[in-house]
């Protein structure tokens, strides 16, 4: 079995000759280890993601999933391997006509043909991972936004998937959830034997958690390294927004004419 699970070399993608999206990437994400991609709004981070996932097919290069290159994979090879992965999506994105128990349960319900009584037990344990098993009879509409992750992320462990990929997992969570989400990306992924990729803007909290990163800006790869290697980079655009920066490559003003003659004309 290859070290890496994911391998993307000259991937470029667009929707038309003039709106690029990505260009140039290579990327490898080795098995077992949690990956961040970050970048700011619009640099094409989420595309990536839907790039591994199979939903778009690169204009260039090549997007390789568990060995199988995912762009020539047919439906039911796209389905096959996609039964290996989960995804938390931003707001969780529950199914809110069924309960905190019917949502972990529906994969397993959907995916495989385990009598019920061993679909109890594996919901319960899901649950408890995440310390809502006393919630398992709520609806989504009586959970906080924090359970709400919580209860998203036990379902997207639910066939214990070989890749886990989180979209903003931290957005719009209380200082608690978030460090109760971030500490659980971690520990999952590890007791799982998984390999996830977490997409975020919250720089600091992925990055003490994570293995590696990679930087994107614009489309293009810009730098990649451990933790430590991003907190200390000198190169402005990366120093900026590892530390939240307000002026820098990304300028605070948007760009313009020189205020002394916007005034004389004024």
């Amino acid at each position: 079995m290859a070290d890496n699970l994911i391998e993307i070399s000259g991937v470029g993608f667009s929707y038309d000759k003039r709106r690029i999206i990505l260009s140039g990437i290579d990327m490898v994400i080795p098995r077992g280890k949690v990956v961040a991609i970050m970048g700011i709004s619009g640099s094409g981070k989420t595309t990536l993601l839907r790039l591994i996932g199979g939903a778009l097919k690169p204009t260039q290069g090549s997007v390789t999933v568990n060995g199988e290159l995912t762009h020539e994979l047919d439906r039911e090879g796209l389905y096959r391997m996609r039964r290996r992965m989960g995804m938390l999506f931003q707001f969780g994105a529950l199914f809110t006509d069924l309960s905190v128990y019917d949502n972990v349960a529906f994969q397993m319900r959907e995916h495989t043909d385990l009598p019920e009584s061993m679909i109890h037990d594996l919901v319960m344990m899901k649950l408890h991972a995440v310390g809502l098993r006393g919630a398992h009879r709520l609806m989504p509409a009586e959970l906080s936004g924090g359970m709400a992750r919580r209860v998203a992320l036990a379902r997207v462990t639910a066939l214990d998937p070989m890749l886990i990929m989180y979209d903003e997992p931290f957005t719009g969570l209380d200082p608690i959830s978030l460090g109760v989400i971030r500490n659980l990306v971690r520990k999952l992924n590890d007791a799982l034997g998984s390999t996830s990729i977490v997409v975020t803007h919250d720089v600091q909290e992925a990055l003490d958690i994570v293995d590696y990163v990679y930087y994107l800006s614009e489309g293009v790869m810009v730098a990649h390294g451990t933790p430590a290697e991003m907190r200390a980079s000198k190169d402005p655009l990366v120093h900026q927004f590892v530390w939240g920066e307000a002026d820098g490559p990304v300028a605070y003003q948007y760009p313009s004419r020189n205020f002394s003659e916007e005034l004389e004309l004024a």
